[in-house]
C-alpha cells in the first residue's frame, strides 16, 4: 500500500509538472502587475483572476483534446487565420490551443516574407502547400491576408496587384470550403493604447526585444494607415462561406478564453470513448545486462 501511495504521489507530482508549462507563460503577466505596486485588494481580485483563468482554460484544453480525436476519427480538415495587428496576441492564443495537442494533428504555419522565386509565383501557391489533409487542423500565424495588411501599407504591392487580391480571395476561400476544408478567421482586435503599452514593454524586456522588428516599430507610426487597410479588407472578404470573427483582445486572457470558447463552437464534435488503458508489464530476461555509460558523455549537472 505504501508503494502504491509512493507511485501516486510521483504521479501527481508529473501531472503538476506538466501544468507548470502554463504558468512559465504567465510569469511576464504577472511580472507586469507586480510592478504596478497593487494593493492587498488588488492583489486578492488578481489572485481571484488568475484562478478563474487557469481553471477555464485547462478545461477548454480538454476539450480542445476531445476535439482533436473527433478531427483525427472523421477526416476533417481545418484551417484557422489568426490575424491582427503586432503585439495583438496571436501568438499567445495560438500557444495555448497547440499546448495539449497532437502537433501531427494541430500544426502551426508561420511563413517569413516571401523570397525571389515565391513572389514570381501565383499569390496563394506558397500557402496551398501548408493545407490539411483528412485529419488535420492548421493554424496560419498570418496568412495571405498579408497582402491586404503590411504590402499594402508598406507598398510591397502594386494597386493592381492589391485589386486582384480582392477579386481572387473570396473565389479561393470558397474553393477551399467547397473541397472539404472548414475555413475559421479571426481578427485580434487591440487599441492604440495597448498596443503602445505592449511594444513598450517589449522595449523594456530583453527576452522579448527579439519580437520588435524594423517592420514592428513602422507600423506603429502608421497606425492609421493599417487601421484603413483592416476595415478594407474585412469588408471586402467577410463572406458567408469565411466570415471573420474579430476578438476583442486588450485582456489577453480574456481573449484567449473567448478565442478558444468560440472555436469549440463552431464544430460539431464528440466526445468518443477510448478502451481502458493497460500498462503492459515490462520483459526482463536474465541474459540482460546494462552497458555502462562513459562519464564524460554526461550533461554536467549544475542544477
Amino acid at each position: 500500500m505504501n508503494q502504491r501511495a509512493a507511485l501516486m504521489r510521483r504521479i501527481h507530482a508529473e501531472l503538476i509538472d506538466g501544468y507548470d508549462e502554463e504558468l512559465e507563460l504567465e510569469i511576464e503577466d504577472q511580472f507586469v502587475d507586480d510592478l504596478s505596486d497593487p494593493t492587498e485588494e488588488e492583489q486578492a481580485a488578481l489572485r481571484e483572476h488568475r484562478q478563474t483563468y487557469f481553471r477555464e482554460l485547462f478545461r477548454l484544453q480538454g476539450e480542445l483534446v476531445k476535439l482533436q480525436d473527433w478531427v483525427v476519427r472523421t477526416g476533417h480538415k481545418v484551417v484557422i487565420l489568426f490575424e491582427g495587428r503586432d503585439a495583438a496576441g496571436k501568438g499567445g492564443v495560438i500557444k495555448r490551443i497547440t499546448q495539449r495537442l497532437n502537433p501531427r494533428v494541430c500544426r502551426v504555419a508561420a511563413l517569413p516574407a516571401p523570397n525571389d522565386r515565391e513572389r514570381t509565383q501565383w499569390y496563394f501557391q506558397r500557402y496551398v502547400a501548408h493545407l490539411p489533409a483528412a485529419g488535420e487542423i492548421v493554424l496560419f500565424d498570418r496568412s495571405w491576408y498579408n497582402r491586404a495588411g503590411v504590402e499594402r501599407v508598406m507598398g510591397f504591392c502594386t494597386d493592381e496587384q492589391y485589386e486582384e487580391f480582392f477579386r481572387t480571395v473570396p473565389e479561393f476561400e470558397k474553393m477551399l470550403v467547397r473541397s472539404g476544408i472548414q475555413l475559421i478567421k479571426y481578427w485580434f482586435s487591440i487599441s492604440d493604447d495597448e498596443q503602445y503599452l505592449r511594444f513598450l514593454s517589449r522595449i523594456h524586456d530583453p527576452l522579448k526585444q527579439w519580437k520588435l522588428s524594423p517592420m514592428d516599430l513602422e507600423s506603429r507610426r502608421r497606425w492609421e494607415d493599417y487601421t484603413k487597410a483592416k476595415e478594407a479588407m474585412l469588408e471586402r472578404t467577410h463572406i458567408e462561406q469565411a466570415r471573420w470573427w474579430v476578438v476583442q483582445a486588450v485582456d489577453k486572457k480574456k481573449a484567449r478564453l473567448n478565442c478558444i470558447h468560440h472555436l469549440l463552437g463552431q464544430m460539431n464534435y464528440v466526445e468518443f470513448e477510448h478502451p481502458e488503458i493497460v500498462l503492459p508489464p515490462r520483459e526482463r530476461r536474465d541474459d540482460y545486462v546494462r552497458r555502462p555509460v562513459a562519464p564524460e558523455m554526461f550533461v554536467p549537472e549544475v542544477y
